[in-house]
């Protein structure tokens, strides 16, 4: 079967898919696969310039072109499409591996395939319940273009596969491929008496504002690293920032309790990040941290704080169950491995390059 060797990526610097890209990287080394990383969403700050720059198989092609979802993309989305025309021709790849919408129709010379992280249509819904303002018309109908041309649709979750069917679909092929992550080595460190929660915290499908509610009446205080905005309230909480990947590590490794009581989460790096620093996990009862964690977490609906606060409060005062969830975890996480990760993508990628894929399943 061939095997490929040069790969045209694209990333999205403003969040999860960041660390995606680059452990994705990581695992195709091994593989021999070389990747030209396109990157977009803003210029690339020190830290992600750091990490990017330390691969050993990649060339990073850096723009700060707008995506899809973001404020009046649509010129720069026309720019970029010259853009990777232009590095299609430079490193002329086997495969084309979007991890955004907008560009899946350009005429592209090699098999694309399209990962769907997230969406606006399904975050839509699982956040807001209502329907979608007409003013994402045109977002709609370029997800669906891309989704609907491109040779293979990947999501890291049953959820999300089943979300961009509904959405868009019918999709040509499809695949689940489950996320995978290292952490590099972490000093060992005594678990601490505190609740640890990351992310993008003006986003409501994290829900970090109903912890935040909920953690004057807790035993232990709660820390917080993420980008804030001004309408989210963490007068309760020790605020972080935005911290790295390095910089997380400590925290991941001394908290007790990771919790993340989201609306909406289609795979959830955070959680496996925390769960790999052996946490234990309070998490919303959605379908796809439920498909991944269940048996490894405790659950609270989505929008019942009180539900969020006992659990976290039992914890607190169970050092039993703590322990017990938190080797759950552990074990849990073991299975979502780099390794395993790249080995998913190399057959799929191989079967792309060789043959007209089959419907996959990866999970």
């Amino acid at each position: 079967m061939t095997s490929p060797r040069t790969i045209l990526m694209t990333a999205d610097c403003v969040g999860g898919v960041w660390t995606y890209a680059l452990e994705l990287i990581r695992a195709l080394d091994v593989h021999g696969i070389h990747v030209a990383l396109a990157t977009f969403g803003r210029k690339l700050s020190p830290a992600p310039a750091r990490e990017a720059a330390a691969l050993g198989n990649a060339d990073v092609c850096e723009s700060a072109f707008k995506l899809e979802w973001m404020e009046d993309p649509w010129d720069d989305i026309d720019r970029a499409s010259d853009w990777l025309l232009e590095l299609q021709e430079k490193f002329r790849p086997d495969i084309v591996h979007l991890n955004h919408y907008a560009h899946g129709h350009l005429s592209w010379n090699s098999p694309v395939l399209i990962v769907g992280h997230s969406c606006v249509l399904s975050w839509w819904r699982a956040v807001r319940g209502d329907a979608l303002p007409d003013s994402w018309n045109r977002y709609a109908e370029v997800v669906s273009e891309s989704l609907r041309v491109a040779d293979t649709v990947v999501a890291p979750s049953h959820f999300m596969l089943a979300q961009l069917q509904d959405f868009y679909g019918p999709l040509k092929t499809t695949a689940v491929i489950p996320n995978g992550r290292s952490l590099p080595p972490i000093p060992p460190a005594r678990k601490e008496p505190f609740i640890f929660a990351s992310g993008r915290l003006w986003d409501q499908a994290k829900n970090v504002q109903m912890l935040c509610d909920v953690a004057p009446e807790l035993p232990w205080p709660v820390y917080v690293a993420g980008e804030s905005a001004s309408d989210v309230c963490l007068n309760d909480v020790v605020r972080l920032g935005h911290l790295s990947s390095a910089e997380m590590l400590p925290y991941f490794a001394r908290a007790s309790i990771y919790a993340l009581p989201a609306r909406y989460e289609p795979f959830g790096l955070s959680v496996l990040e925390a769960a790999l620093a052996g946490c234990a996990l309070v998490l919303g009862d959605i379908p796809s941290l439920r498909q991944i964690w269940d048996g490894a977490a405790l659950f609270v609906p989505p929008n019942d704080p009180d539900a969020l606060r006992d659990s976290i409060r039992q914890l607190v005062v169970d050092e039993p169950l703590r322990n017990e969830l938190a080797t759950g975890a552990r074990q849990t996480a073991a299975c979502y491995t780099l390794e395993r990760l790249g080995a998913n993508y190399v057959k799929l990628y191989r079967n792309l390059v060789s043959e007209p894929a089959e419907v996959l399943c990866a999970s």
